[in-house]
């Protein structure tokens, strides 16, 4: 079907059910980022990929806002389609929630899966729908009857993480919960979020690709734990692992019943923004709701000693691979025909070549040229380019270890630079290389933090449509919350200070469509500084050792203090990589790692 033909169903749909408005965002049952084939709603409808999608279906008009990362991308993806792109955030752009007040009429009905909102949400929808005097629906999937070839949920067996490779163990880590909810005076926590499930029980699947949870909702009480996911999904090992300890398992698909008919006889704790309305709306007709953020989320988010062990080996280990590659590609470039499948295929063969591999953390993005300048590209088969011996090939990868989640951008020159490619590049090594090398009061979050790596771009006018950085799960999602780094803090998303533990990634970029696009990621450990009559001070260490390309530099564009920093983090890389390298290889890592001077 075209994605008129499915619009018409849709629309056909809405006239039944005496819908005027349908609002389908791209995310699953447990508001997560990434989700399986079954919950791509929005994309099946539009064509659109982005990973952050709110589409909104009218009687007559559709319209389809996403995030600076997918202006490109989804512009092409929803060429001829009728649904028109509302590129979030840009002047003349209202929000979704502007559009709505503008044009929703009173008495008019506004429908949406109430499985695949959060609570926030809706409940901001809710209030601006009765201030209009419209209605809502919240219990009809658009996909049903209309998606006819839709993918079974995602089902995929369980696997344990033992507990001298988390750090701390169920036990541990519930009773850490259960604390949380005493303060809270909560007698039961709804626990819907993926990760923080399987972070909880130390249990991994395979239900999200690339992310390696499963489908799974967790009640929580002071003496009882509560476990629906699939039964296709429970292993006998970790059968044996619930039984032992008194975990109560249910049928994913019963959850909604079994919450209607549940005695909690006391407070639940949730979070609205982590909970889905459906569920929400459940238990608020049953139980007294606590409000609050899932201690879950910061507890993973401080990895433990062994944690942070694990992930610096396996962070060295990755870059070796990173390097290797970047070897590959810069001794090959020119030579023999190079494609970005067939790069990001080196690449990802290298990394399944290492110890403790289990796959990628995202899809491998090689991106050459102007599909650089789609921050989350995605070649194929049909559709890539050859990378000629000129301009960039920016590659953002990353792999899942039973040791760690990797991830890592480098662009590298691939030929001849223009001296406004140079100047970019140049631009974005030094932002990335000041938040690097940032030293920070405790208390200071990424909004702070942010102007660290936007200031040598912003002296320039120049800007990124993304945040600057993102935390990292360890064997687990690759974007991983509370803390992040962005200048600019949307309602519903979480300002936190950093913590000694936390990681963080740091890539600054710079897009110029239809030419190029460069990005440069760093994780990075948060760790303790000096504690002084000033205060206690945090700062950053590096866990990417990957050379970053000295042919792409202008030091015109670089003040002393920056090449400094630059010769520094280089030098750490060779030292750590050159065990890794030997023979004309570890030649090149020598000089791909050389002191520069500003003559340069």
């Amino acid at each position: 079907m075209t994605t008129d033909e499915k619009l018409a169903l849709l629309r056909k749909k809405m006239k039944e059910e005496g819908i005027d408005w349908f609002l389908i965002l791209s995310s699953d049952y447990h508001s997560s980022e990434y989700v399986g084939d079954y919950f791509k709603v929005s994309e099946f409808f539009s064509a659109c990929t982005s990973d952050n999608v709110e589409l909104l279906i009218g009687r007559n008009e559709a319209k389809l806002w996403t995030d600076g990362r997918y202006f490109i991308s989804a512009a092409k993806e929803l060429a001829g389609s009728g649904i028109e792109l509302m590129r979030s955030g840009e002047k003349g752009v209202p929000s979704l929630n502007a559009f709505l007040r503008a044009n929703v009429k009173k008495g008019e009905v506004l429908a949406f899966d109430g499985r695949c909102i959060n609570e926030e949400k809706a409940g901001v929808y809710e209030e601006l729908l009765m201030e209009l005097g419209a209605s809502l629906l919240t219990d009809i999937d658009p996909a049903e009857g209309i998606w006819r070839e839709r993918p079974p949920l995602p089902c995929h067996p369980v696997f344990l993480i033992p507990d001298e490779l988390a750090g701390a163990s169920f036990d541990e880590k519930l009773a850490g919960v259960r604390e949380a909810m005493a303060e809270k005076k909560a007698d039961w926590f709804m626990l819907s979020k993926l990760d923080d499930i399987a972070w909880l029980l130390n249990a991994r699947g395979s239900d999200v690709f690339c992310n390696p949870v499963m489908l799974a909702y967790a009640l929580i009480g002071k003496e009882e734990f509560h476990l629906f996911i699939q039964e296709d999904e429970v292993t006998d090992a970790f059968g044996s692992f619930c039984a032992e300890r008194k975990i109560c398992l249910h049928a994913y698909g019963e959850v909604f019943s079994a919450l209607k008919s549940f005695s909690f006889g006391g407070p639940v704790m949730l979070e609205k923004s982590a909970t889905s309305d459906a569920v929400y709306q459940i238990l608020i007709k049953r139980a007294e709701i606590v409000e609050a953020v899932n201690p879950t989320e910061l507890m993973k988010a401080v990895k433990n000693p062994v944690e942070i062990e694990n992930i610096i080996k396996t962070y060295l280990l990755d870059s070796a691979a990173l390097t290797h590659f970047i070897y590959w590609f810069k001794t090959n470039v020119g030579k023999m025909k190079i494609s970005e499948l067939s790069a990001a295929a080196n690449l990802d063969a290298r990394r399944a070549a290492l110890p403790g591999y289990i796959g990628l953390s995202f899809p491998t993005i090689s991106a050459y040229g102007a599909n650089a300048a789609m921050a989350h590209y995605a070649a194929s088969e049909n559709d890539q380019a050859e990378v000629r011996p000129r301009g960039f090939l920016l590659v953002d990868s990353g792999g899942q270890y039973l040791g760690g989640t990797t991830d890592v951008t480098r662009t590298m020159a691939a030929g001849p630079l223009t001296a406004e490619e140079k100047r970019d590049f140049t631009l974005v090594t030094v932002s990335n290389l000041n938040l690097l090398n940032a030293r920070f009061l405790y208390g200071a979050t990424g909004k702070l933090l942010d102007a660290y790596a936007r200031a040598p771009l912003w002296e320039y006018g120049i800007n990124y449509n993304h945040g600057t950085g993102h935390g990292i799960g360890y064997i687990l999602n690759v974007h991983e919350g509370p803390q992040n780094i962005r200048w600019k803090f949307n309602p519903g998303q979480k300002e936190v200070p950093f913590e000694a533990g936390m990681l963080i990634s740091d890539e600054p970029g710079v897009y110029i469509e239809g030419k190029y696009g460069i990005r440069i990621e760093t994780i990075l450990l948060t760790v303790p500084d000096v504690e002084n009559e000033f205060g206690r001070f945090l700062k950053f260490q590096p866990l990417t050792w990957a050379p970053i390309d000295l042919e792409a530099i202008d030091t015109a564009y670089m003040q002393p203090r920056d090449i400094e920093r630059l010769n520094a983090y280089h030098e750490e890389v060779y030292e750590k990589l050159a065990p890794y390298f030997e023979g004309d290889e570890l030649a090149w890592l020598r000089e791909a790692t050389r002191p520069i001077s500003r003559n340069e």
